[in-house]
């Protein structure tokens, strides 16, 4: 008994573990392991439960109002990116990239399954959302390479792996949650060792971050199907009846619009010309008018009246002076105003145009605005509710005095603040067989990062760029989506693969991928150049 109350901290994770693979909401799993938990730890007065009470839960109010703070706009992009991906995917984009890419590649050896990473990793900086891009590309994709006498685990391998791509290439839903996640437990974990004044780290840093690491991804995918397709020829063989190769101006119709989109998005916050929630409601309202121009069938005029009115603000902005509370108005300034009122004119009629059209748009007999919308608010909320339940578990383990027993196991470790990073790595790696990302971001990070963002070098300086961490963790989380029994992604793709398919093929189909993102992570660690470099030429 005392060895139980001794490590109630600790008998937390195999208790919330049990219970989620019983199959309770991963939510009111975290909240009510935390609360019994903590009613425990009351009645046998231990930690911060001593007094015999559960005061020390007050501490989540202040919490969930930080959350929902108006200073704290960074999660405002969930929705925002959320709508965008679920918008971009009932417009059917990734069903022309798909066809049309397999179509252009497809007749080299490998090609379909090139043409699947290639898609994979558009769809990831435009859509974001997993299970749509796996489930589109399973169904699309999966029976032609069976035609073709695709090897069945190849195929199912390559489409399980390219489809979890929008976890580490940005805009990321993950690394949004995880740039904000990490850059609190940073900045706490820094004053607590003294350091007053430390950098802050942005999901604007993190986003090019992780950029190049996504992109390499994306390269040895594509390398090791074309090194399967020469090595084992009957394995990925050219594909011959896939019809005439596209036309240079269809593929411009197909691949300019999302390409200027992502452009957009990503370029801002690269760049510093906006925030990731501000990008993000770009992405919205571009999805959206992307949307609207696919599904009318009756051409683009609107939506490219649209665009024009943003040019024409932007242009307006940059030229004039467009203050109103002002005591003097020149009157080149009230010029400048009327034209941008003219430019905004534009872009409301646009997009009342392709509101309208995605309204009378129907998907089995349901609008595909109120599909979208619901699908956001579904996405949102869940997210959202994980995080409230997750509170409440990080809230009693810190009460059981958890973060000290972390902290003291990780700093006894023989290697030092390396052997704690490659422990740290080591328990998000395996927790991803069993958890969701969304469970190891709430309720690991802010556990486990604070230990490593405490060590100093010899200047006193953090040892571990958090730029470089938060790379590192979001190339782990994505791994969570492919590791059997229990990755999202192999479930999306089960769920659509035709019978002679088999849950084994898809599972030993994506062995090889898991070990190319394991290569990717020891290849970022070894070179941490690779994730902080573009945020050091960029920032």
């Amino acid at each position: 008994m005392d060895f139980i109350v001794a490590n109630l901290d600790l008998l937390m994770f195999p208790a919330a573990i049990v219970l989620l693979l019983c199959g309770f909401p991963v939510a009111f799993t975290l909240a009510g392991v935390g609360l019994i938990f903590a009613v425990l730890g009351a009645l046998t007065q231990t930690g911060f439960f001593a007094s015999g009470d559960l005061g020390f839960l007050r501490a989540l109010f202040g919490r969930l109002f930080g959350l929902m703070d108006e200073s704290n706009e960074v999660l405002v992009a969930v929705p925002l990116f959320v709508f965008m991906g679920v918008m971009l995917e009932r417009s059917g984009v990734a069903t022309e990239l798909l066809e049309s890419m397999a179509k252009l590649f497809g007749k080299w050896p490998g090609g379909l399954g090139i043409s699947v990473a290639f898609v994979g990793m558009l769809l990831a900086a435009s859509t974001g959302i997993v299970g749509a891009t796996v489930v589109t590309m399973g169904l699309i994709s999966l029976p032609t390479m069976l035609a073709h006498r695709y090897d069945k685990r190849l195929a199912t391998g390559i489409i399980s792996a390219s489809g979890t791509l929008g976890q580490i290439i940005p805009p990321s839903i993950v690394l949004i949650i995880l740039g904000d996640v990490l850059s609190n437990s940073y900045l706490e974990a820094r004053r607590s060792v003294g350091d007053w004044a430390p950098t802050p780290v942005t999901v604007g840093d993190v986003f090019s971050g992780a950029l190049l690491p996504g992109l390499l991804l994306v390269a040895i995918y594509m390398a090791y199907t074309l090194f399967m397709a020469l090595w084992r020829p009957d394995a990925a063989p050219s594909a011959t009846h896939l019809g005439e190769t596209p036309s240079v101006r269809h593929l411009l119709q197909v691949l300019l619009p999302p390409l200027i989109l992502i452009v957009a998005v990503l370029g801002s916050i690269l760049f510093g010309v906006a925030t990731p929630t501000e990008a993000a409601s770009i992405g919205a309202v571009g999805a959206l008018l992307l949307a609207g121009q696919r599904l009318s069938g009756t051409g683009a005029a609107p939506q490219i009246a649209a665009v024009l009115g943003v040019v024409i603000v932007v242009a307006a902005v940059v030229t004039f002076d467009l203050r109103v509370v002002r005591s003097d108005l020149p009157l080149a300034d009230r010029i400048g105003m009327a034209i941008a009122a003219g430019g905004l004119a534009l872009l409301a009629y646009g997009l009342a145009v392709s509101l309208r059209q995605t309204w009378l748009s129907r998907e089995n007999g349901v609008p595909v605005l109120a599909r979208a919308m619901r699908a956001t608010t579904r996405m949102t909320a869940m997210v959202f509710t994980i995080y409230i339940g997750a509170q409440v578990f990080n809230l009693a383990f810190r009460g059981l005095g958890g973060e000290e027993t972390i902290h003291g196991f990780f700093s006894a470790l023989p290697g030092g603040p390396w052997m704690a990073l490659a422990a740290v790595m080591l328990v998000m790696f395996f927790l991803g067989f069993f958890l969701d990302f969304l469970e190891i971001v709430f309720v690991v990070t802010p556990i486990m990062a604070p230990v490593l963002f405490a060590f100093n070098d010899a200047s006193g300086q953090a040892l571990f760029h958090p730029v470089w961490i938060a790379v590192l963790m979001g190339l782990n989380l994505q791994t969570s989506f492919l590791t059997p029994p229990f990755g999202f992604s192999l479930f999306y793709l089960r769920g659509v693969a035709p019978p002679e398919v088999s849950t084994g093929d898809i599972y030993r189909g994506v062995v090889p991928f898991v070990a190319i993102q394991v290569l990717v992570l020891g290849l970022v660690m070894a070179w941490p150049g690779l994730s902080t470099w573009l945020p050091g030429v960029l920032g």
